[in-house]
């Protein structure tokens, strides 16, 4: 029986995704090492999505390593 995929943390955005490249910045470099997650709905409007620098809607990493 195979394993459950992990998630990720993408490096460059903090986008949380599986698979093996991230579907918001399309870049490879990720790590299975964070900790916290958010879900931004309105990064517009958001003060924790300004303060994080993410412009998508989502769910990130507040802390990748």
């Amino acid at each position: 029986m195979a394993g459950k995929a992990k998630e990720k943390a993408c490096l460059n955005c903090k986008a949380l995704y599986i698979g093996t490249a991230c579907p918001k910045c399309g870049e490879t470099p990720s790590s299975e090492s964070f900790k916290g997650r958010v879900h931004v709905f309105n990064p517009e409007k958001s003060e924790l999505a300004n303060k994080m620098d993410i412009h998508k809607e989502g769910e990130f990493a507040i802390k990748t390593k």
